[in-house]
């Protein structure tokens, strides 16, 4: 089979083309170079790809490129297990389509007001419409949603909606849909339900496999720290400091942990922000608004709410839990090293745990590293690195005459060498301020505070000298 391997290798319209370049992708993934020609040319496919691989696009770009712009009626419909899904989903789209004049795209979904979603499907012209099962069929049977000029349905993470009990809801669909129509389901696995489904209702289907192992887990690097449960909370803003990420996400196994670490977080300067699901879907919105945008850098969240996040730019996820099993690490790390990018992931396990990650490296066929936790010596060498290497941007893109004469006028009076160190001395403070980097002089010690949360001891003497903690012995009394 001819791998294509660059998006302008594909017959691919300028406005697409281009949109494609403003995300910053030049080449495609394994299964955008393959999935994405049959879809032009009408094949119904079965996508088997894991999270990560780029799938999301796949099937977006084609939809987009065969979409007609002067046809203002429903021609495509894409279901989603999730409401997050859908959401990514539709945003995908609409990066997309920016420059492709003309295209509607509707997301329809529980949690949010039906009346909002039946004003835009009866005003808006939409032809995509990005939505969960359940609500999708609430609009059928209002008659506030035909599909009767569908000729492109795409089950995204079908095996999931499978497993989450929609078969009746996803058939009742597809027997709405047009006999000349396009089915393509894209799906991590191929369970025996899922056939019956293929058989039914695709036509001279192929079958597109993408091996995990090989295009998701490679380009994230993994390690994982030996913490008590105690530990575990000044660790993370350890992590944060050191490796400073642009974008992270904080798994935990509970909504109430998710809570506890966002709280502690935000109480200490950290621009975070949970995400789970008691929270209401307006709430949910927003936070993934303000963490697409970057107006957050820190998403706390537990598996299920994070189902669906594509955010190509997320560099480090963090699991401070162990997940409850295997498929779920998978996802969990899949939220960095997207589309090509590097990323990393690091694991906070108890000596009781080691066991859950060993299976888990037999499961990925991956060796999973340890690390330890960073001194504030590498903390201090981080931040060093980091200004010098914006120092050395600044230098190389120029455009400095303004500041020079600001400078000539400075050393008039001073020697240069402590005006340098005077303006270094800025840049660490203000570098501090903007990321929340809690040194020695600054408001709170990670060592003194690690003992908060060693509850019921008597008496007992507490050594943090492992994992990079602080190097003398504290007394508890049980009060």
């Amino acid at each position: 089979m001819n791998i294509i391997k660059k998006f302008s290798d594909l017959k691919l319209s300028n406005e697409i083309i281009k949109a494609i370049h403003d995300l910053g992708f030049e080449e495609t993934t394994p299964i955008q170079s393959i999935a994405i020609p049959k879809m032009l040319d009408g094949i119904d496919i079965v996508a088997q790809a894991q999270t990560g691989t780029g799938k999301t696009a796949a099937f977006c770009i084609p939809i987009l490129e065969k979409i007609n712009v002067k046809n203002k009626v429903v021609q495509t419909i894409i279901l989603c297990p999730t409401r997050e899904l859908a959401i990514q989903v539709s945003y995908e789209l609409k990066l997309l389509s920016k420059y492709k004049i003309g295209v509607n795209i509707l997301s329809v979904y529980g949690g949010q007001p039906i009346q909002k979603q039946i004003y835009s499907l009866s005003s808006c012209k939409v032809q995509i419409v990005v939505g969960t099962p359940g609500r999708v069929i609430d609009h059928l049977e209002r008659k506030t949603l035909s599909l009767d000029n569908v000729s492109i349905v795409v089950l995204d993470e079908a095996d999931k909606m499978l497993d989450m009990g929609f078969r009746d809801d996803i058939e009742i669909i597809l027997k709405r849909i047009p006999k000349q129509r396009q089915i393509v389901f894209f799906s991590a696995t191929i369970p025996n339900e899922f056939m019956f489904l293929i058989k039914k209702y695709q036509k001279n289907s192929e079958i597109i496999k993408i091996e995990d192992n090989k295009f998701t887990i490679p380009m994230i690097n993994q390690y994982y720290f030996v913490l008590k449960e105690y530990q575990k909370i000044e660790a993370i803003m350890k992590c944060i400091d050191m490796y400073n990420p642009n974008l992270a996400i904080i798994f935990c196994n509970t909504k109430r942990k998710v809570d506890e670490v966002s709280s502690y977080l935000q109480s200490n300067g950290y621009s975070a922000a949970s995400l789970h699901g008691d929270m209401s879907q307006s709430q949910r919105d927003n936070v993934m608004l303000r963490f697409r945008n970057q107006s957050i850098s820190i998403l706390i969240a537990t598996d299920v709410a994070a189902r669906g996040i594509d955010i190509d730019n997320i560099n480090v996820v963090f699991n401070y839990d162990i997940p409850k099993d295997n498929e779920n690490y998978v996802h969990r790390i899949g939220r960095t090293g997207r589309a090509g990018k590097t990323g990393e992931a690091y694991s906070f396990v108890s000596e009781k745990e080691m066991y859950k990650l060993k299976n888990i490296q037999r499961y990925i066929k991956t060796n999973i590293k340890r690390s330890y936790l960073p001194t504030l010596n590498d903390i201090e060498k981080s931040r060093i690195k980091t200004i010098i290497k914006n120092i050395n941007k600044i230098l190389k893109d120029g455009k400095l005459e303004k500041y020079k004469a600001i400078i000539d006028d400075i050393i008039t009076n001073n020697d240069i060498t402590n005006v340098s160190a005077a303006i270094l001395k800025i840049l660490f403070e203000t570098f501090d301020k903007k990321n929340n980097v809690k040194m020695k002089e600054n408001t709170h010690n990670y060592y003194d505070r690690g003992v908060y949360k060693a509850n019921n001891y008597n008496n007992k003497k507490i050594n943090f000298v492992k994992n990079g903690f602080i190097n003398k012995k504290y007394i508890r009394t049980k009060k």
